[in-house]
């Protein structure tokens, strides 16, 4: 049985052991111990068995190349040289809510922020999540499929609505983010020349917006 447990039990385990063990009980021949280790997978064959990976040695004269992400071109340091009226403003669910709640009309309190003309837009993915919010929020909705607002289509996976405003912000810099959510604040914070709407003192309000344009801020 000696012959066993050192063909059985090359890389020995607890499980493994105690089997060995229980196996020497039952008289068993070396054979069948090792068959029945590997077919309950407690022994590898040797073809099986993961071989070390051999480091690479890196060629000190080998040209390093890297991912730079691309900057845009409309930004002049943090200045954002797309933004000009009208001025298009992507809604999150949240604002509008909290604009019912305040008793604020949109587009008109969108006017008096940034004194000028004002093209609200939603997204697919804000259009979805309103929907699906249930017969409660059916005035957000309602508000929503206003004719003054502009639908975007969205072609990406999912219906994440914050992804969808980052994603879009991201790739396309001439939008104004209009929400009240901290951590899509957050996020948007993060990417230069992307001012936000937020709504403070019953009124509507911009963030990282260039002093030539909007209503002072206070």
């Amino acid at each position: 049985m000696d012959r066993g447990l050192v063909l059985a039990a090359r890389r020995p385990g607890r499980v493994q052991l105690v089997l060995l063990a229980w196996a020497s009980h039952l008289f068993w021949s070396p054979k069948l111990v090792v068959w029945y280790c590997r077919q309950k997978h407690f022994v590898r064959k040797e073809k099986d068995r993961l071989k070390p990976k051999k480091k690479e040695k890196k060629d000190p004269s080998a040209l390093k190349e890297r991912e730079v992400p691309q900057h845009p071109s409309c930004l002049f340091f943090q200045y954002n040289t797309q933004l000009g009226p009208p001025y298009y403003i992507l809604v999150d669910t949240n604002f509008i809510n909290f604009s019912i709640k305040a008793k604020l009309d949109l587009v008109q309190s969108m006017m008096d922020c940034l004194y000028a003309k004002c093209i609200p837009c939603i997204t697919d993915c804000v259009m979805a999540e309103i929907e699906k919010l249930g017969q409660k929020y059916r005035v957000a909705l309602r508000i929503a499929k206003d004719p003054r607002f502009e639908r975007l289509p969205c072609s990406h996976k999912g219906t994440y609505a914050d992804d969808c405003l980052v994603q879009r912000v991201t790739q396309h810099k001439c939008y104004i983010v209009a929400t009240v959510d901290r951590d899509l604040k957050r996020r948007i914070r993060k990417i230069p020349g992307v001012p936000i709407m937020y709504i403070s003192n019953h009124r509507y309000n911009i963030e990282r917006m260039p002093d030539d344009y909007g209503a002072p801020r206070l």
